[in-house]
């Protein structure tokens, strides 16, 4: 907890997580490898046709629960800007094909999850972003935190 200047009070610091879920295609496959090597590197992931999952991704705000609203931030703006940043360019999409930054960087979770974080950064209040998480299967998570 950080102390308000005015009333010397403590100000609460509070963290919300939105969950949210869509589904994309993709194949792993990095230009900068030999046909055999990705083969190697990434094995059935590296199929040609690709393939695709039900990710779910957690996004994690942090930051002061406001005196007068009770709230870290709006559930209801957060829930648009996932829907800007997530819902419409990935669910239902091929991620290298639909996605231009992915024409370059390997669609791997991780790389997911940095693409999220760095499109979420740009529509929220600064400095409020805390975490993406993003669930690719029932045992295969990745968390990023800008780092």
């Amino acid at each position: 907890m950080s102390v308000c200047p005015e009333s010397g009070a403590a100000e609460p610091v509070g963290y919300i997580t939105r969950v949210q879920s869509f589904s994309a295609c993709h194949r792993l496959h990095s230009l900068h490898l030999s046909d055999e090597e990705n083969r190697r590197v990434y094995g059935k992931c590296n199929n040609p046709n690709g393939h695709g999952h039900n990710y779910k991704v957690e996004v994690t705000v942090r930051g002061k629960i406001d005196r007068l609203t009770g709230m870290v931030m709006n559930l209801t703006d957060l829930k648009r800007c996932i829907e800007d940043v997530i819902m419409t360019p990935l669910d239902h999409k091929n991620l290298d094909q639909d996605v231009p930054y992915f024409s370059r960087v390997v669609s791997t979770t991780e790389n997911v999850a940095v693409y999220i974080w760095t499109h979420m950064v740009t529509v929220l209040p600064p400095d409020l972003l805390h975490e993406i998480r993003i669930h690719e299967t029932d045992k295969n998570i990745v968390v990023y935190r800008g780092e």
